[in-house]
């Protein structure tokens, strides 16, 4: 849930109280936006940033304050590929042109998200050397700041997903064509990020699981790439799915992307959180206890109500932190 609220990539104090708020609210996790990690990797000029060691500090506030009320502290590694250089939402979302104060996107291939954008760079060898080394940077930094999980953010149409996507990928050397060529910058960067970031501490990966395309990237591909991540020391795979191209059709409906993760959880073997339309804690709870997915995340749902998860603890008749401050708010009197 990015914020689009950071100049030149640095956290404020928007995203202390934003992010802070879910921890309050009894989140065992709470993951910080798409976070960029390196400046042409923006989505938009106020997208969160780790390209530099300056951007350390302010996070580290961050990481701090989330541990100390009781939340694991996560942070989502990112790079918008070709969907980068655009307006915040609020004012169009639309593509900014290097001559309006934007930039030229890179990708895979040259060719742009929507009819019309600016025409992306298509990546060279030392371009994919560089974002990969740029990804572990960012992990070492995020390790520096005292977050506890990193997720590499491969789906919804970003730079790792474009590579694994056929829609976007029309490369035809070693990182385009097959499947093999397709799922290599994303095996890339998982491992340079593997190799810095603690064994003992979670490497969660986002995917998009199917595009919702023909001929796209599908379920089947999802699951022989988290076989391959797993191997390489991948605890989790996020299951997402969609944004590779406009226009898709989206069976949007509640929990529409939880079979993705139950079915590469059990095909697999690696665990998996699901997401999409969870809002009420019986369903999550449900996801958990039937052995659907081992995590569930919840984005708009959280953005609503940053204290569902003692709100949903209370439903389910368990016990959650409350802060001591708001105790009186959630204290039940006792039936008499």
């Amino acid at each position: 849930m990015c914020q689009y609220s950071s100049e030149d990539g640095f956290a404020s104090d928007w995203h202390l109280v934003h992010l802070g708020s879910r921890a309050t609210g009894g989140a065992g996790l709470v993951i910080a936006e798409a976070t960029a990690v390196e400046d042409i990797g923006r989505i938009s000029p106020g997208d969160l940033g780790i390209w530099k060691d300056e951007h350390v500090p302010a996070l580290a506030r961050i990481a701090a304050f989330l541990k100390e009320y009781g939340s694991a502290a996560g942070i989502q590694l990112a790079h918008a590929g070709r969907k980068a250089s655009t307006h915040v939402p609020w004012e169009g979302g639309r593509a900014i042109a290097p001559g309006e104060g934007g930039w030229q996107p890179i990708a895979p291939s040259a060719v742009p998200f929507n009819n019309g954008d600016p025409t992306p760079r298509e990546m060279s060898r030392d371009d994919i050397a560089r974002v990969v080394d740029s990804f572990a940077a960012a992990a070492r930094r995020a390790l520096a700041a005292g977050f506890n999980v990193v997720e590499l953010h491969g789906a919804h149409g970003y730079l790792i997903h474009e590579f694994l996507s056929p829609l976007n990928n029309q490369r035809t050397d070693e990182y385009g064509g097959s499947f093999d060529n397709r799922v290599r910058f994303a095996l890339e960067v998982a491992a340079a990020v593997r190799r810095v970031w603690p064994e003992e501490l979670p490497l969660f990966q986002r995917i998009s699981a199917t595009d919702w395309v023909e001929g796209g990237w599908d379920i089947d591909q999802s699951v022989e790439l988290a076989r391959r991540l797993k191997s390489m020391g991948v605890d989790l795979v996020d299951c997402s799915s969609g944004g590779a191209v406009p226009g898709a059709a989206i069976p949007i409906a509640p929990g529409y992307q939880a079979p993705f993760a139950d079915r590469i959880r059990h095909e697999t073997g690696i665990m998996t959180g699901a997401v999409g339309m969870i809002t009420e804690a019986t369903q999550a709870d449900a996801l958990i206890r039937n052995g659907h997915a081992d995590l569930v995340l919840l984005a708009r749902e959280m953005l609503r109500s940053p204290y569902w998860p003692i709100e949903a603890a209370q439903a389910l008749n368990q016990d959650a932190p409350v802060p001591v401050q708001y105790i009186r708010a959630f204290h039940r009197p006792a039936a008499k």
